[in-house]
């Protein structure tokens, strides 16, 4: 008789636009994802999975349902997850970045209000622990700069994300290096992050940037419902 597929997870070995995937799951959920990157053998993941759950995992050849799509299509934010032993609050957190689309970006002070923490150090300490990168996507997380917040990974794996995405961090850097952080119509007379889906189809000739949404409001626009730079 053989183990009981509920004493063990299995993992795969996925290759995705950016970067070859190792994850984890039990019948149930995702448990875990590391970057090939990151891990030189089958047998690092296996120990690292090992350390963080202890439970075993055994290599197999049929993913997770549902990891396939979610890694195609960049929207992983209903496939079931694990966080395993991170508190309330680090939870709330990820479940903040999972609501980022796909190539959009959000700044850590977005994430923490989203989250209901006011701190963006205990961002910082969720996106670091985070169990399940890739799938729960911090690579769409930003200092209030611009600058990426790459707590989980190496730097370069997170480049390759974003760039897989399509995400102009060219554009994004320079927004920060002028201090702004919020993008205009002066059609619409509304104002969203930079990157959402509203911004990026705004012409050159009606685009408005503004250093925050203070000097947006003074300026008679209101607030994206949909990227919500400010609580509507």
């Amino acid at each position: 008789m053989g183990i009981p597929q509920d004493r063990y997870d299995q993992y795969v070995r996925l290759e995705t636009d950016a970067c070859g995937l190792y994850v984890a799951f039990s019948p149930q959920a995702v448990t875990g994802s590391v970057p090939s990157s990151m891990v030189v053998s089958t047998e690092m993941f296996e120990e690292l999975h090992w350390s963080r759950t202890g439970r075993t995992a055994m290599r197999c050849d049929v993913p997770f349902r549902g990891l396939r799509t979610a890694l195609r299509s960049g929207r992983a934010k209903n496939l079931a997850v694990d966080l395993g032993r991170l508190s309330e609050g680090q939870r709330a957190v990820l479940g903040a970045v999972r609501s980022v689309p796909r190539g959009q970006l959000r700044p850590m002070s977005w994430i923490a209000r989203e989250a209901g923490t006011g701190q963006d150090t205990d961002v910082l300490e969720a996106l670091r622990l985070n169990p399940v990168v890739h799938l729960v996507p911090c690579h769409r997380v930003t200092y209030e700069d611009g600058t990426p917040c790459d707590a989980a990974y190496l730097p370069s794996t997170g480049r390759a994300l974003r760039d897989a995405e399509g995400i102009d961090m060219e554009r994004v850097a320079e927004f920060g290096r002028q201090g702004l952080s919020l993008l205009g119509s002066d059609t619409t007379r509304i104002f969203c992050h930079p990157t959402c889906a509203h911004a990026r189809r705004i012409t050159a000739a009606h685009q408005r940037p503004f250093h925050d949404a203070a000097e947006a409001h003074r300026a008679g626009f209101r607030a994206c419902r949909v990227c919500r730079p400010v609580t509507v």
